[in-house]
């Protein structure tokens, strides 16, 4: 017996919303506006000024009518009234919908009689009436709603991504699915997110979570050419000056489970000895920053008193038994006298802190395993494959 095939439809309405998620994102012109998937509305577009709420929906074998938008345009015309009860409303609304007919059925003009007589009474029901909104309120929610029933096909949104996709990547047809897939994949894990807060991201960050060409090289040429040469190529890339110009360094640190605290702690001696300067000569002292990434805050503890305990001088931004992290605390500036040879960074959250208390020049670089786990495109930011953390070693 065939399988039914009535899923498909569902399944293709889902991936179309996720494509007009990806379209809308790689549209908007304000790197720091934000788009929201699921949050007031299927697709959220949040400015300085304004949120957009917009439903999208794909009827790919259905006609249009009106009774199939009256639902949606109720629960926004709700959304409204109780945004007025606490105050004022600058949200606008939109709908969103690929049909296959009956476009010509929505005249080209509503005013707030269509409203009333087609999309807010329902089964004797005058929503407008229950949510006593006047015709001046019920006037600025229409001015403010915008109904687009002729939204493009499936495939034509669909090539609308990837025609995108090739501009920003500047990428061949061949390339661009690779941007697609990891596109989706990101809609995909904030579709899934708990906290609508955290289902929100900006246009520069979804570039950056998509854009992972760099990832599959150097994984690529691990597998090919083997760890020694692979770490070799890393070493020559960036590892090889001699003259090391003042500037913060942060070397941010994925920690697997066989390296050992003691391997960790010479690590950071490394990293400190080859990356700071703090001669008497020296003009502009400076040591680096260190994360270390997948460690237990018990165990940062001991790799912290294997340090001490070779009177090694560092600062974690946390001054005394029980006190909170004090930015400027842990950016105290590194000198000869001093003795300060290295900073450790306690937790992920407090590398932005940290970034943007600085003023001088600042440098990230990565080591990670499976894939980065920090995003940062406003600095120098070098993201580097590991297979596990000992690699490290070969490569500084």
């Amino acid at each position: 017996m065939p399988h039914s095939r009535a899923a498909i439809p569902t399944i293709k309405g889902y991936f179309y919303q996720f494509d007009y998620y990806i379209l809308k994102l790689l549209e908007i012109s304000n790197d720091s506006d934000t788009v929201c998937i699921e949050g007031i509305e299927d697709i959220d577009i949040n400015t300085t000024n304004e949120t957009i709420a917009i439903q999208c929906k794909y009827y790919e074998g259905t006609e249009y009518n009106h009774s199939l938008l009256c639902k949606p345009i109720q629960l926004m015309l709700e959304h409204y009234a109780n945004k007025l009860r606490n105050g004022v409303c600058n949200n606008r609304y939109a709908i969103y919908g690929h049909y296959s007919s009956g476009q010509h059925k929505l005249p080209n003009k509503l005013d707030i009689r269509f409203f009333k007589e087609h999309f807010f009474s329902y089964s004797g029901h005058k929503i407008h009436e229950e949510l006593e909104l006047d015709d001046n309120k019920l006037t600025n929610f229409i001015q403010n709603l915008s109904i687009k029933i002729d939204a493009p096909s499936y495939e034509e949104q669909e090539k609308q991504v990837y025609d995108k996709l090739r501009q920003i990547f500047s990428c061949s047809d061949y390339e661009v699915d690779y941007y697609y897939n990891n596109a989706l994949y990101e809609v995909k894990r904030l579709s899934t997110i708990k906290d609508e807060n955290d289902r929100k991201i900006t246009k520069k960050d979804f570039i950056s979570h998509i854009n992972k060409t760099d990832v599959l090289f150097n994984i690529w040429f691990m597998k090919k050419k083997g760890t020694s040469k692979y770490c070799k190529s890393i070493k020559s890339q960036y590892f090889t000056k001699y003259n090391i110009s003042s500037c913060e360094r942060f070397f941010l640190i994925d920690c697997d489970t066989s390296i050992t605290d003691v391997e960790i702690k010479s690590l950071l001696q490394i990293i400190s000895r080859k990356w700071s300067k703090l001669s008497k000569r020296e003009p502009n002292p400076f040591c680096p920053y260190v994360y270390l990434h997948n460690i237990s805050a018990d165990r940062l503890i001991k790799i912290k008193k294997l340090l001490q305990s070779d009177e090694f001088c560092f600062l974690d931004g946390y001054d005394f038994k029980g006190s909170d992290f004090l930015v400027n605390s842990i950016c105290k500036k590194a000198t000869h006298q001093n003795g300060i040879k290295l900073k450790i960074i306690d937790e992920k959250e407090q590398i932005d802190n940290i970034l943007s208390f600085l003023s001088i020049t600042r440098e990230i670089c990565q080591f990670y395993k499976d894939e980065p786990f920090y995003e940062n495109m406003g600095h120098k930011h070098i993201r580097i494959f590991i297979e596990e953390t000992n690699n490290i070693n070969g490569i500084i």
